[in-house]
């Protein structure tokens, strides 16, 4: 499993983000599934259209980056 770390922020209020955790099976990188990380984000942003994508990263889930 990774996760990809999505920063997006409201259409309505640029000035609300949120960051959103996606979880997918994956067996490469975290570099590699940045590269691979762009139709998971099209596919939530089809899902929530108030919201757009600002920034990813990707990461193993329950990492220490990660902020609660």
């Amino acid at each position: 499993m990774i996760e990809i770390i999505l920063t997006v922020c409201a259409i309505a209020n640029p000035a609300h983000c949120e960051d959103k955790y996606l979880q997918f099976a994956w067996d490469g990188s975290p570099q590699q599934c940045m590269m691979a990380a762009e139709p998971y984000i099209a596919q939530w942003i089809g899902q929530h259209p108030a919201w757009r994508a600002e920034k990813w990263s990707c990461d193993y889930p329950d990492s220490k980056k990660r902020k609660i």
